[in-house]
Parts: C-alpha cells; sequence; structure tokens
C-alpha cells in the first residue's frame, strides 16, 4: 500500500471519532426530511444578518465544500471537528450556517432522504432512517463565516483642559488604535474607518463655582397608570465673572404602575346534577388588579369552612349527601374590591333515583279544525314532552370543573298516531319514551340594530367590542350580530363609532342562555358639536340644557388642566364636546349606557338611581388628539335633586367599559354661594380627573326594591301554555311623584329581561309607606315587534290584566292610550306598591319584595302577573313531530321534522292575493316531495287568515308559511317539498308569479295544476325573494325568522318590514273568491223536494252539535288551563285580530 497506507488509516481514524462524536439519535429540532427544505439552497448573496442572529451581523462569506467521508457503516459523516482537523485555517471558529449537497450537487430535498445538520456540529445521515432500506448519499459542505477584519481599540480618557484660568475656553482630546487582526485565507476588510483622535470645548474650573446637589424627587403627577412626571431641583453657587453648566431642574417620566381594578368574575360555577356519594367541583375565577388570591365558597348563603374544605376558587366536595344539595357561589376580594358569583344550583339524588323519567311529560297541542281525538271530542291531544333537566354526572368527569356537553333529558322514542278527520287520517308522532342523552351545545345569538336617539340614522360600520375584544363592525344599515361566547353570565357590548358622530356606548344585553337568537333595538346619543376652549383660561360647561329647565349642574375646568396623553400641559386651542344625557326627558332612557349597576363592598350587584350621564370628549384644536384633564369640579344644582335624602348619597361615578359596571369616582359635599346680590344657590360639588374613561354619572345608590312579574302570549286568549318565550320586556323607574320628586315626571333607571317558560321578573324601585310614590313603564318587543298591552279602558278588567282586585286598583294600571287613544297600546304604567306582608290580597304578586326573586321567578301561572300579547292575524300550525319553539331543547332529530336543523332555522312564506268581499283562510299542506324516506308523507299544515289591504277595496293577501326545501336532518340528501296552497273558500286560481311559474319550469320535475282552486310545486331550493312571491329567513331563532319574513311579506319587499298588508306587490298567486249566492231553498222546501237528503244533513248537523256540547275528553286539561278557555269565543274589534283559527262553530 506504500505511502498511501497512512493516508487512508487516518481517514478511517476521522471516521471512528468522528461516529463517537456525533449522537446517534437525531436532535430534537434538527431532524426533518430533506424535503421539507431544512438545508438552506445555494446563496451567492450576503444573508440576511437580522434572520441569522446576532453572532452574522457584518460581512460573512462562505467556505469552500468540504467532504472528509464517504458513505458507509451507518452512514455519511461531515462533522464539523473532522474538517477543522483536516483543514483548520479555512474554517472559522464560529460558523453561523451551513449548507449540504451530494457529490451530484443534488439537493438533500431532491433524493428524499432524512438528514441532520448544525452550524456548531456538522452534517450527518443516518442509514437506518432512510425510508425504504435506502442508504444515504455521498455528501460534501460548506460553512458560512464572518468576515475578519481590523478594529479600532477603546478610546482613552480625555485629556486635561488646555485652560486652566477660571471659565477660559480650551480644548480636550482622546485617542484610540487600530488594532490588526488575526491573518486568515479569507479575505480581510479594509483598514480600521474613522479618526484616532477626537476633539472638544472645555472651560477652566472655578474654585467656588457649582451645582448644589440635586433635590428629592417630587412625587408622580398621576397616581398610577402611565404619562407621569416628576422633578427634581439644584441651586446654583454663583461666583463673580462665572455660571454654572447645565439646568437647575430635571424632569423624569414615572415608572408605570398599574391602577387598581375592582375585581371582575370572569368564570362562574356551573349548576350540576349528582348522585349520592358522587363527588363534585365547583369552580369560579376573577380578574382585577392585584389579581384575586382570596376566595371564599358559600352553600345556601352560608360561609363554607376553608379549613374543613380546603378550597380556593375551586371547590372540591367528595362523597356528597342529599343535604349537600343546594345553592353554591363564591366570592372573590381584594384591597380594591369584592366580587360575587352568579348562584350555582347543585342537585343530589338519592341512590336508584333517576335523572330523567322514562315516561313523557303531558304537552298538548292544537289539532286542526276538522280532527278531533279519537274516542272523544277535544280538539287538543297529548304528544307528550321531556323535560329539560340535565342528568347526573359520570364518574369519569365528576371532579372537572365544567361537565362538558354533559348528559341532559331527552327524547329516546317516537310513536306514530292516527287522528281521525274529516274525510282523512292525521298522522302524529308523540313521545314514547324519555332517557339521558347527550345534551345539545345551544347557539346563543343577539342581534338588533344601531341606530341614533335622536333621528334614527344609523350606525354605519361601527366597531364592536366584547370586553377588550374587537369582534365585528355594525353594517350599512347599522344591523349587527353577536355569537355570545359560551358560560356567559353578564353580556356587556361596547358600540364605538369611527366618525365620532356618536358617543360611545356601552350596553348590557340580554340574552337567552337556552339558546337562540334575540332581537335588540339600540340607540345612541349623538354627540353635542365641539366648542373651542382656551386652555389658560377657567371654563365652566353647561350640564343639561332641557328646553324650559334649568340645567342639572355644571363642569367648572380650571386653567392649564388640559394634558396631553404624556402628561404634558397643553394651551393652545381645545375641541371640546359634552354630551349630557338628561333623564328628565323620558326619551332619552334607551339611548343610556350600561344597566346602572354597581358592586358594593360585598361583592353585590346594586342598582343606581341616576340624575343624569354625560360623555366627555376633549381634543387637541390642531392635531385631534386626545387630551386628559388634572382635577376639575362638576356642579350639581341641589334643587334638581327632588329627594332630599338623596342630597347626602349622591356620587360621582364612571363606567368600566370592559364590565360594564360604575365605579365610584368621588362623593359630593354641599356647599352655598350668591349667584346674584340677593339670590343664594346650594350646590353639590365633586371633583374628578379625566384620563382614559370618559363616561360619567350623577347617581344615588337605592334600597327601595322589588320584582314584577310579567309574561307575554301568543294572543289574547292568555292560554297557559301559549306563553311566548325570547320577548324582551322593559321597565323604566319613573321619578316619584310631587312630595317625592318633579312634576313633570323623569326617569331614573331601566331594565330589560328575557322571558322564560314562566315569564320574566323586572327588578324595580318600589316603597311600602305610599303607593304611587313609584311608578313605572312597561314595553314588550319581539324581533323589532312591539306587543300590545292589555286595555284599561272602558272599563278595567282584573281577568284580562291578570292582577286581582283589590290590588289592582292600588296599582293604578294605566295603559298608555287611556287618556288618548291615538297613543299606542303598547305599554302600560303602573305604580310600584311593595306589597304588605300582613294583607293577603297582596301576596300573591305581580310585584315581590326584593328577596323573594325566587318566589317570583317560580309562581305559579295562576298568580298575579301583568300581561302582553301578539297582535296578529288568525292562524294555525300543525307539525307531524311536535316542536315548540321557543324551547329549543324539544327538538327531535326526525325526517319528518318541520325544522331540520335546530342550530338554525330557515322559515319560507308565499304571498298569496285575494280578490274577494271578505277575508278567507288560506291553508298549506307540505309533504315529502323528493327524499325516499319523507316522499307523499305529511311534515305539517299551516292555516293563515288573509289581511285585508285597507288601500284597495275587495283586496286581501295572505303570507303562508310552507316547509322550506333542503336537507334534512341527517345532511345527507335534499328533499323538495311538495306544497299545496288551498283558499278555504268559492275560490279559484287567476294567475301565477310569471318569474316563479318559469323558475319552477328550469327546475323539474313540474306539478301539474288543472285544478284552480288548488297550486301545487315543488318548492324552490333557491332563496328567491318578493320578485317571485316567495320570502325565505334564516335564523338562530325560529319564531324571529318567521316574523322579519311575515314582515316583508306583508311589505312585498325582500328587506323591508310592514305590519300593513300591501296586497298587489310581490306576490305569488292570485285566486278570485265569491260568497254563495243566496238562493239555496229553505228547510221546507228541501224536505219536500229532497227527503233523503235533508234529513241526512239534519243527522249531520245534530252530531255536529253534540261534538261541539260533549264534556268527555280524553286527555285532561291541567287546572290553569281550564280557566283560560272562558275568554275563547271572545273577539277582537279588529278585523286584522282575531282571536285563533279553531273556534267553537257559533
Amino acid at each position: 500500500m506504500g505511502p498511501v497506507t497512512p493516508l487512508l488509516l487516518l481517514f478511517a481514524a476521522a471516521g471512528l471519532a468522528l461516529a463517537r462524536v456525533l449522537p446517534t439519535e437525531p436532535l430534537k429540532d434538527d431532524s426533518l426530511l430533506a424535503k421539507t427544505n431544512v438545508l438552506e439552497k445555494h446563496q451567492t448573496k450576503r444573508p440576511d444578518s437580522k434572520r441569522l442572529g446576532a453572532d452574522t451581523a457584518g460581512a460573512t462569506e462562505w467556505t469552500s465544500w468540504f467532504n472528509v467521508d464517504h458513505p458507509g457503516g451507518e452512514g455519511d459523516y461531515e462533522s464539523l471537528e473532522a474538517v477543522r482537523f483536516y483543514y483548520r485555517a479555512r474554517v472559522c471558529a464560529r460558523p453561523v450556517a451551513i449548507q449540504a449537497r451530494t457529490t451530484e450537487w443534488e439537493l438533500p430535498e431532491d433524493v428524499g432522504e432524512i438528514v441532520h445538520y448544525s452550524p456548531g456540529k456538522g452534517f450527518w445521515c443516518l442509514n437506518r432512517e432512510q425510508p425504504g432500506g435506502r442508504t444515504c448519499s455521498n455528501y460534501h459542505v460548506r460553512f458560512l463565516c464572518p468576515v475578519e477584519h481590523d478594529d479600532w481599540s477603546p478610546w482613552s480618557a480625555w485629556s486635561a483642559c488646555s485652560r486652566t484660568a477660571c471659565g477660559a475656553r480650551g480644548v480636550q482630546t482622546r485617542q484610540r488604535s487600530c488594532l490588526p487582526s488575526q491573518p486568515l485565507l479569507l479575505p480581510r476588510l479594509p483598514k480600521c474607518a474613522g479618526k484616532a483622535t477626537e476633539r472638544r470645548g472645555c472651560s477652566g474650573p472655578c474654585a467656588d463655582a457649582g451645582w448644589s446637589k440635586w433635590g428629592a424627587w417630587s412625587p408622580c403627577s398621576q397616581s398610577c397608570g402611565s404619562g407621569g412626571k416628576r422633578v427634581r431641583h439644584r441651586s446654583c453657587k454663583k461666583p463673580k465673572r462665572s455660571h454654572c453648566v447645565g439646568r437647575p431642574s430635571e424632569v423624569q417620566e414615572c415608572a408605570r404602575t398599574p391602577c387598581p381594578e375592582k375585581p371582575y368574575m370572569v368564570q362562574h360555577p356551573e349548576s350540576k346534577v349528582r348522585v349520592a356519594g358522587q363527588g363534585v367541583t365547583l369552580c369560579c375565577a376573577a380578574t382585577g388588579t392585584p389579581v384575586p388570591l382570596k376566595y371564599y365558597w358559600y352553600h345556601n348563603g352560608t360561609l363554607l369552612d376553608r379549613k374543613a374544605h380546603k378550597y380556593n376558587s375551586s371547590l372540591v366536595l367528595r362523597g356528597l349527601q342529599l343535604p349537600q344539595a343546594g345553592v353554591y357561589h363564591c366570592k372573590a376580594s381584594t384591597d380594591a374590591g369584592a366580587i360575587k358569583s352568579s348562584p350555582a344550583f347543585l342537585t343530589v339524588m338519592g341512590q336508584g333515583q333517576p335523572s330523567c323519567r322514562a315516561t313523557p311529560e303531558e304537552y298538548l297541542i292544537k289539532l286542526p279544525s276538522e280532527c278531533f281525538q279519537e274516542g272523544g271530542r277535544s280538539s287538543y291531544y297529548n304528544v307528550g314532552r321531556c323535560p329539560d333537566t340535565r342528568c347526573a354526572g359520570t364518574p369519569k368527569n365528576e371532579l372537572q370543573c365544567r361537565d362538558g356537553a354533559g348528559r341532559c333529558c331527552r327524547v329516546r322514542r317516537m310513536e306514530v298516531r292516527e287522528i281521525p278527520c274529516s274525510g282523512a287520517v292525521l298522522p302524529i308522532k308523540v313521545v314514547a319514551e324519555c332517557g339521558c342523552e347527550r345534551c345539545a351545545r345551544p347557539k346563543i345569538l343577539v342581534h338588533g340594530r344601531v341606530t341614533a336617539a335622536d333621528n334614527g340614522e344609523p350606525l354605519r360600520f361601527g366597531q364592536i367590542f366584547l370586553g377588550k375584544e374587537k369582534t365585528g363592525f355594525t353594517g350599512y344599515q347599522g344591523t349587527f350580530a353577536i355569537d355570545v361566547p359560551p358560560d356567559t353570565r353578564r353580556l356587556v357590548v361596547r358600540f364605538v363609532d369611527p366618525l365620532q358622530k356618536f358617543v360611545d356606548t356601552v350596553k348590557v344585553l340580554p340574552f337567552d342562555p337556552r339558546g337562540g337568537a334575540v332581537y335588540q333595538d339600540i340607540k345612541v346619543m349623538r354627540k353635542k358639536e365641539p366648542v373651542d376652549l382656551d386652555p389658560t383660561q377657567a371654563n365652566t360647561i353647561l350640564l343639561g340644557e332641557l328646553k324650559g329647565q334649568e340645567p342639572v349642574g355644571e363642569m367648572v375646568i380650571p386653567a392649564g388642566s388640559f394634558l396631553r396623553p404624556n402628561g404634558e400641559v397643553y394651551n393652545s386651542t381645545v375641541k371640546a364636546s359634552v354630551t349630557f344625557l338628561d333623564p328628565r326627558d323620558v326619551t332619552t332612557a334607551a339611548a343610556a349606557s350600561s344597566d346602572l349597576n354597581f358592586v358594593n363592598a360585598e361583592g353585590d350587584l346594586v342598582p343606581l338611581r341616576t340624575y343624569g350621564m354625560f360623555s366627555v370628549d376633549f381634543r387637541a384644536g390642531e392635531s385631534n388628539e386626545v387630551l386628559r384633564t388634572g382635577r376639575l369640579e362638576v356642579r350639581v344644582d341641589a334643587e334638581q335633586i327632588r329627594m332630599p335624602e338623596h342630597l347626602p348619597k349622591m356620587k360621582l361615578w364612571s363606567l368600566n367599559p370592559e364590565t360594564g359596571l360604575w365605579e365610584e369616582e368621588g362623593a359630593f359635599h354641599l356647599a352655598k354661594e350668591k349667584r346674584g346680590k340677593r339670590e343664594e344657590r346650594a350646590f353639590l360639588i365633586g371633583n374628578l380627573e379625566i384620563r382614559e374613561r370618559r363616561l360619567f354619572n350623577l347617581d344615588v345608590p337605592e334600597s327601595r326594591r322589588c320584582f314584577v312579574k310579567v309574561r307575554a302570549y301568543i294572543n289574547e286568549k292568555f292560554i297557559p301554555n301559549e306563553q311566548l318565550e325570547g320577548v324582551v320586556i322593559t321597565l323604566i323607574n319613573l321619578e316619584p311623584k310631587p312630595g317625592y320628586s318633579s312634576n313633570p315626571r323623569a326617569w331614573g333607571r331601566f331594565d330589560s329581561v328575557i322571558t322564560g317558560p314562566n315569564g320574566a321578573c323586572l327588578p324595580a324601585f318600589c316603597d311600602s309607606q305610599r303607593a304611587d310614590a313609584y311608578t313605572a313603564y312597561v314595553t314588550a318587543t319581539m324581533g323589532g315587534e312591539e306587543l300590545e298591552a292589555v286595555a284599561s279602558r272602558p272599563k278595567l278588567n282584573p281577568n284580562a290584566v291578570g292582577v286581582s282586585q283589590p290590588y289592582l286598583n292600588k296599582l293604578g294600571y294605566r295603559r298608555t292610550d287611556h287618556d288618548d287613544p291615538r297613543l299606542k297600546k303598547t305599554a302600560f304604567q303602573v305604580n310600584l306598591a311593595k306589597p304588605n306582608p300582613n294583607n293577603i290580597d297582596e301576596a300573591n304578586g305581580p310585584i315581590y319584595p326584593y328577596r323573594s326573586l325566587r318566589e317570583c321567578e317560580e309562581a305559579p301561572v295562576a298568580a298575579n302577573h301583568f300581561r302582553f300579547y301578539r297582535v296578529e292575524v288568525d292562524k294555525y300550525e300543525y307539525n307531524v313531530v311536535p316542536f315548540k319553539e321557543s324551547d329549543l331543547a324539544s327538538w327531535t332529530g326526525d325526517y319528518l321534522s318541520w325544522w331540520p336543523n335546530p342550530q338554525e332555522f330557515r322559515a319560507c312564506y308565499i304571498k298569496v292575493k285575494i280578490h274577494g268581499p271578505q277575508e278567507y283562510m288560506v291553508r298549506s299542506r307540505s309533504v315529502g316531495g323528493s327524499h325516499p324516506r319523507t316522499r307523499g308523507q305529511l311534515y305539517g299544515l299551516r292555516d293563515t287568515r288573509s289581511v285585508r289591504d285597507m288601500e284597495i277595496d275587495n283586496s286581501s293577501a295572505a303570507c303562508v308559511e310552507f316547509k322550506c326545501s333542503g336537507m334534512l336532518f341527517d345532511q345527507s340528501l335534499i328533499d323538495r317539498t311538495s306544497v299545496s296552497v288551498v283558499p278555504q273558500g268559492s275560490c279559484r286560481r287567476t294567475a301565477v308569479n310569471s318569474l316563479l311559474r318559469e323558475y319552477l319550469g328550469r327546475h323539474p320535475p313540474v306539478v301539474e295544476n288543472n285544478d284552480t282552486s288548488v297550486f301545487n310545486m315543488l318548492a324552490p331550493v333557491d332563496p328567491l325573494g318578493h320578485n317571485y312571491g316567495i320570502y325565505t329567513v334564516t335564523d338562530q331563532n325560529p319564531r324571529l325568522a318567521k316574523e322579519i319574513a311575515i314582515g316583508r311579506c306583508f311589505d312585498g319587499t325582500s328587506d323591508g318590514f310592514s305590519r300593513e298588508m300591501k296586497s298587489d306587490v310581490g306576490t305569488a298567486l292570485t285566486f278570485s273568491c265569491q260568497e254563495k249566492p243566496a238562493t239555496r231553498q229553505s228547510l221546507f222546501q228541501r224536505l219536500l223536494s229532497s227527503p233523503a237528503d235533508a234529513l241526512t244533513e239534519i243527522r249531520r248537523e245534530m252530531r255536529g252539535n253534540e261534538q261541539l256540547r260533549a264534556p268527555a275528553q280524553v286527555v285532561a286539561y291541567p287546572a290553569g288551563l281550564r280557566t283560560g278557555f272562558s275568554s275563547q269565543t271572545r273577539r277582537t274589534p279588529s278585523s286584522r285580530r282575531r282571536m285563533g283559527l279553531i273556534r267553537a262553530q257559533q
């Protein structure tokens, strides 16, 4: 082998050494498939120093390619240590990058091999890691090194001044030297750049001149937050012919210190169900500054022993016993305050006690007019339902904070029944068995429209915030939709106008936690036009400029009070806009921010009574920069506080825009001053600083509180099982009567609550001494529609109002049109007389003491309550698979379900125009059309009475619902619903919308329409519009989807809304109907001409009368339901408001 042998041995030794140095397992962060571009491609330009890191800053250069190992054995190894061994002078000490290629100049990603690399260790490829039993290719590598160059030494110290006389000007110098770098084979940069010597001016020292020591720093100009400044001073000891160099004072920004923030609950404990012996964990969490660390847990209002239960923010209970059931809540506390969580209900069931009974509860639905229950004469049928309750948690998750979706009592099995009708059989599905199934997680939505309170101008493209997070924008028409986050208990929404035309508005929006959508009509205040202020002088701004009224108060801004965000005093022109919301104007209540609550020292939510809110906006005249202020005065005219006991309680509050809660800024003190030679006025004077928060309130905490029970119904019959859920009930507290307050009256507070299956309880101020001390104004809306209150004239009917005498007279119930019939009928006003516990007439509602909230919420329907009802035309709805639209939990997944998706409800209507002298019932029949599982099977029926067009004689129209075409509940196939539309009368079809006829012709199969008394079609899958006479709306709430679709149908447009029928626009079908001719023979004549037919007709009529009178019923009515039938045959005077489709045939 000769001289080659030592070289081969040397390579072999290096390879063995490399195998020992490199790890046999790939590094965690360095192992990748080569095809994922682990190694950088060949670079011909200088790499980005920011990307390569600090080590690569400056000039860099690639080395030549090295190949010190050939593949064999375990793989190919090109280690940095081996390269240095053979080429020590050609590789720098600390390479910053590495590249590799095969000897065939292929990149690793091109050959699909798994490789490892590191600039500090080198490159390696392991045969055992290659796919398909392949071996590693032969690689060569190169490294990226920083270019060595000459550099300067550190500067020397400055020389002594060339002049020594006191105050004489001289020169000082300092030097540095150029240090050569170590020689390398890599290129070198040029010599050191720059000068080797520096010069500066100086003056000779003065023996007796100089500054005193710095004084102490002054307190920070801001107590917390950013933008604060602090100052320190020194004095100069001046000799003759000399002066001190430098400044006598020094300003420094203060270190940013967080401002204390009251705790706010961000996680509330969850209500749970457990079996005795199981365990449970209840959790809560609060935020704030400082972060709350102290938590307290309460059971039925009693503080639990911390040592016994060893709790913190979580409470763990093991081996549960029945007495441990009840209400739990937690409280978080810091030096800044306290906050309590919402209550959680723990249900503990005995061993063997079922969470969900298999036997369904009774649930009655109304049958079509031509159908009666088999074996009886009742038009109601018991289809059953499963209670909306949670089942016990499983042992697997019993000690978790959240049970997750959990299990609920749901339908486990349904059965098909048949009901005999006149000439037909009606199919119906009833609940046969209930059981514990996985709970459906509801989708909760709040949507609506934001408009100006003065003229209805929409807030276009306004920003929407939930807490600190921006979640979306309003639309061009001010519309918005908000998905409520899971586990939300208090929905705080902030609307911000980017154009600054409107005041930033914070709303606490009610929502239905069981799921679905709630519509909200949001009003915002328009900003007052800004005025120019001179900040170098004192300025006064009036608060409240209601016509004919004195101002509520004034804001006094001392000179020099305006500050930039960095704390500097601002002395140029200020653009000042102060918008005051005056509660003496009742119409402003809808535009008020938040819900007028604060958290007291115990952590309870306590209501406030307002005397006015004001929003401030101070901006720099030139830059439009937002300005702060120092300490300024707010002065309230004591004469405007009509209740003397409120004077010492008045406080100044600011709104926390993230929590929607008011927080105390400071108290007021009473002072008197002269406003003229003889006039002396009393003022409440308070102070505040305007920093981040811009909305303030003049409020008084109020302790005289009650709850008011209100229910909403489908119609004027007030049948207990026909209550409306999801209705927004709003109560506005009016200022007390003279002797307590002012006249005319002002509002002091407002609250909104969503109705549930048992109505709603609204908080209000009340008084036990004088019945009319406090009054309230109550309204109800659903999907933008105002519901009607029960009439109070010409005679007050306690049975209709829902409150028994003599309490009703004490409450002074009056609908808004009581004195003026031209006013709306959509609100009522009552005295808030606190019930006397010693008077049995006042112990049954509708007003409950504040501590009796649970009694109010669980009150039976027979107890006193106030009522609203919908004004609508006669209509009837029948579904083969029953579904209560106000309770999304009652939805059942079935091929015949009218609504196939419980998360999204699509309502479809067709507009039918009728020429005729009266109003007519129109029926739609929806049957499976194209789906193999439902073809020919009934989905449901809809009966709707046409509504007369007040502008056109002998013309009316009906908006008739039909089942939309689309996917069924399994979301696998589309079904085109077969729809039949039939006016019930002597009617014939005279016209079909040309666009609709053309659409149906282009989407076969086409259903024949040879019979002119009916119209048949396979419903369109596409959401058509008013041009076709078809109206389609999709929403998370079925009732809201239907309301919007009906409003558009009445209006005849695809985006409008009306309650006045316009029969000549947006119609799909036209029928001509006429009365039967008055030529029918009398009974005597028919007996003479056709005795057999006459006798058959008499027997048929007698059987019908017996059916109406027969008391026998298979399904017993609940006691509360029987009481509601007394008004069943009563008709509303208006031709547009019928009491129901199914009448007791008069």
